[in-house]
């Protein structure tokens, strides 16, 4: 039985459903050496600010059961080394979809003028579990006006499809998912990390110099399998999951609850080879369960 893998986000139309996710997978040439890079679905590089950043001090990562705590901070090279330095060195064969990490709107939107005119920039995802300064430090994506408000504005300044990725620390994340839909957001990506903070007895001190930091890994699965099937069942949009998938069971469960494509992170650090074993894996399984195509699949839990 063949087996087709591709699925369509928007305009973009992927190979498979396997993607990075961002902070997790470098610039992605850092994962070159553990697999080929032409064989995923896409790569989503970390978040790119106008400006370089040194990020947190550390300690800034540490492990949890079954999860890891991260407070890097978005350590980045600036839009400008990105683009001459990382981006020319990606291959063609495989879409590069930019996460954007600003603080205010003006620079969102500045940051989204540049990485448009990026011919080998394929999307762009908004991250909006950013603080706005403007605004007291609020998080975009915890107020679905401001959400909403971020994504029109950025959707007027370019012509490729743009990702909105969602916070989960919020109330109720179908009404910012709804927000952002309405302005305009071409495709949705949840879940961002549950926030967290872990301490160690011993120095009476957290175990982060940030103190907070974001949870990330199989913790959180069934946080996100959740969320992505509430988000799933009020948009129309395309849903990308993210949160603890690391072997290929995961990639089809939140792909039957309605998400059309996967990000594999927190895995990779514990794996490198993770996402290219994916990639071998996941046309074996669906013959295994009969699953000639992703339309067949995607959206098609019985409840």
């Amino acid at each position: 039985m063949s087996v087709d893998l591709r699925v369509n986000l928007s305009s973009l139309n992927l190979k498979n459903p396997l993607l990075s996710a961002s902070g997790t997978f470098g610039y992605g040439l850092e994962f070159a050496p553990y697999g080929d890079l032409k064989t995923l679905g896409g790569i989503i590089v970390k978040g790119i600010s106008l400006k370089p950043r040194e990020g947190n001090p550390p300690p800034r990562i540490v492990e949890t059961p079954c999860g890891m705590l991260n407070a890097i901070g978005l350590q980045n090279i600036g839009v400008e080394k990105f683009l001459e330095e990382k981006l020319p060195l990606l291959p063609e064969e495989t879409p590069v979809i930019v996460n954007m990490y600003a603080q205010s709107g003006e620079e969102f939107v500045e940051l989204a003028r540049i990485l448009d005119k990026a011919e080998k920039v394929a999307a762009l995802e908004l991250n909006i579990s950013c603080p706005n300064v403007k605004k007291g430090g609020v998080l975009f994506g915890q107020n679905p006006l401001l959400a909403a408000e971020l994504t029109r504005a950025v959707k007027k300044v370019v012509s490729k499809p743009v990702m909105v990725k969602l916070s989960p620390n919020v109330t109720d994340i179908k009404e910012i998912a709804l927000a952002v839909e309405e302005a305009g957001a071409d495709v949705i990506s949840l879940i961002n990390t549950l926030g967290g903070m872990a301490v160690d007895i011993y120095r009476r001190k957290p175990c982060l110099k940030n103190v907070f930091g974001g949870l990330s890994g199989p913790a959180i699965k069934p946080v996100a399998l959740k969320m992505v099937y509430e988000v799933c069942r009020v948009v129309s949009v395309p849903v990308v999951g993210i949160g603890g998938i690391s072997k290929v069971e995961d990639v089809l469960e939140f792909m039957l609850v309605g998400a059309s494509a996967v990000q594999v992170g927190t895995a990779n650090f514990m794996r490198p080879d993770t996402l290219f074993r994916l990639v071998e894996e996941l046309p074996l399984k669906m013959k295994k369960l009969g699953i000639k195509s992703f339309q067949e699949w995607i959206g098609k839990l019985e409840v």
